[in-house]
């Protein structure tokens, strides 16, 4: 057993005085590692997450890059940096699993859609708001095959920073 653990941390360094003490194998070994590691702490969480369907989700994808990155570059410890990593996907889970039934607390980590066309009618107070020009609007309609905003029952600016229509 003691062997084993000699040559886990031989083949990660993870006795490495410091980053620059680690080989291209190591560090090579080290990202093979926290993929699969990070494979599985994505279980762990929400699928949505991924699709980055809030600035709340985003977050959590910036922290698990910048706490993960460090592991495989070796300047801060392999497993603290894991550790942190997994923290950060269980924190976020326990936010929107009570978030779900706390209005409150959906408004404070995920925001809330604003309503930029009703009835064909643009709200400019929204527009402006949403720091979204009339250009800006004009493009997300397009994409969606509009060529007018008089088309459109309803356009929201949805907390993912997406446009949902209804047409008329």
């Amino acid at each position: 057993m003691h062997d084993i653990g000699r040559f886990i941390d031989s083949a990660l360094g993870l006795s490495a005085p410091s980053a620059n003490d680690l080989t291209v194998a190591q560090v090579g070994l080290r990202g093979v590692v926290v993929y699969f590691v990070l494979i599985l702490f994505v279980r762990v969480g929400k699928k949505r997450f991924l699709g980055q369907a809030t600035a709340f989700d985003a977050v959590l994808i910036i922290l698990i890059g910048s706490v993960a990155s460090r592991a495989v570059s070796g300047t801060a410890p392999f497993v603290a940096s894991l550790a942190a990593t997994l923290t950060f996907i269980v924190l976020h889970w326990l936010v929107s699993y009570f978030a779900q039934s706390s209005s409150t607390l959906s408004f404070l980590v995920k925001g809330h859609d604003t309503l930029l066309i009703k009835n064909g009618r643009v709200d400019q107070s929204a527009l402006r708001a949403a720091h979204m020009s009339p250009d800006d609007l004009e493009e997300d309609l397009r994409q969606q095959g509009i060529k007018k905003h008089t088309e459109v029952e309803e356009a929201r600016l949805e907390r993912s920073g997406k446009l949902s229509v209804i047409k008329k």
